[in-house]
């Protein structure tokens, strides 16, 4: 992140805490409203062809002593953030819900991690700053990526030029929490298949489906970390490389397809930053549970209706969805990637994805 940016983050915080002193400073009741984070408050831009959050807003107000404990933790993290900012350090969502143990006001010391995760959202949203020009980062995700691509990365400890393959050993390149610190120098890639499972990325690596095919494999790590959305939209936009999303066949693999291809409930103020709404389906489709005959387990309750909620959901409303979902109710079944090789280990790799691919006119 350039120098301009970090004083643009630091400009962004210290001008939300200004705006609750000039509440004060009016006799105003000093008030945060961020836009409402539910299924109902999503709507689609079409612009972007992405889901953003709509116009119903929540509003973190001190007219009442839970409010304004709010308001106090928030102040509280921006003077942190700010001089962190300022100081070029980082830290990560962890070490915020900890460090808060030592802030000197009691009622300004966060009660859970998914409180001080909650308020650093409500920071982006307001400031318009991402959390990574924050300098806060998660715990690592370990993400990978393998294929044609050579990068370079910018470091504490300069840049590094890296092949994706020549330079890596079979685990791939990892991720770093801000992808935007990389450059994209060369790559011989025809498309991005993000894969699910590392199971499944394993076989495509060890089969040398990468090679083969020219491809870049994304490993999601189940629902993927932001980074790992960031560079794939980023894969895409600027080399302008086809992206495939290849998971399990179950209603919970559908919303990581989703996350990477329209933006999730919790990130929909990012959608622009890290969805990638051009992102195909690639599998475990529930018509080829049938068609392939695959090993499967039978659909519990939380999956119907977790079904259900998707025929529902504006991310999954389309003909395809649609088709799949009522066809996934039908059978009552659901099945992983790895069953697959219930047709021998070689099968995803010369059968199931070429022929995917082709069909879907990638390769």
């Amino acid at each position: 992140m350039s120098a301009d940016n970090e004083a643009k983050a630091r400009e962004q915080l210290i001008d939300l805490a200004a705006q609750f002193y000039d509440q004060f400073e009016q006799g105003e009741i000093p008030e945060m409203s961020v836009p409402t984070r539910t299924k109902s408050n999503i709507v689609f831009d079409e612009e972007e062809d992405v889901w953003v959050y709509g116009d119903r807003e929540s509003t973190r107000s001190a007219n009442s002593v839970r409010g304004a404990r709010k308001l106090l933790k928030a102040i509280y993290t921006i003077d942190f953030l700010s001089e962190q900012l300022e100081e070029d350090r980082s830290s990560t969502l962890r070490e915020l819900y900890y460090l808060s143990e030592s802030w000197d006001v009691k009622e300004a010391q966060f009660s859970s991690q998914d409180e001080s995760n909650q308020l650093v959202e409500d920071l982006e949203i307001v400031s318009e700053v991402t959390r990574e020009d924050f300098h806060m980062r998660p715990e690592e995700s370990g993400a990978t990526i393998m294929g044609p691509l050579h990068l370079r990365e910018q470091t504490r400890r300069g840049e590094r030029d890296i092949h994706c393959q020549e330079d890596v050993g079979e685990g791939g390149y990892q991720i770093p929490n801000n992808p935007d610190t990389i450059e994209f120098l060369d790559n011989d890639a025809d498309f991005v298949l993000c894969v699910e499972t590392g199971g499944m990325r394993d076989r495509l690596v060890e089969n040398g489906f990468d090679d083969e095919y020219n491809t870049i494999i994304v490993h999601l790590k189940g629902q993927p970390a932001r980074a790992t959305r960031r560079i794939t939209k980023r894969l895409h936009d600027e080399l302008g490389l086809p992206v495939t999303v290849f998971t399990d066949g179950d209603p919970w693999s559908y919303r990581i397809f989703g996350s990477v291809a329209y933006g999730s409930i919790k990130s929909a103020h990012l959608s622009e930053y890290l969805a990638t709404p051009e992102a195909q389906f690639i599998g475990i489709q529930p018509e080829d549970i049938v068609e392939y005959d695959l090993p499967t387990d039978p659909l519990s309750d939380s999956d119907v209706n977790a079904l259900e909620s998707e025929l529902e959901d504006p991310r999954f409303q389309t003909d395809y969805w649609e088709e799949q979902i009522e066809i996934q109710l039908d059978i009552e079944k659901k099945s992983e990637q790895q069953s697959l090789a219930s047709h021998g280990l070689d099968f995803v790799t010369e059968t199931y994805l070429p022929e995917r691919l082709d069909a879907m006119g990638v390769l």
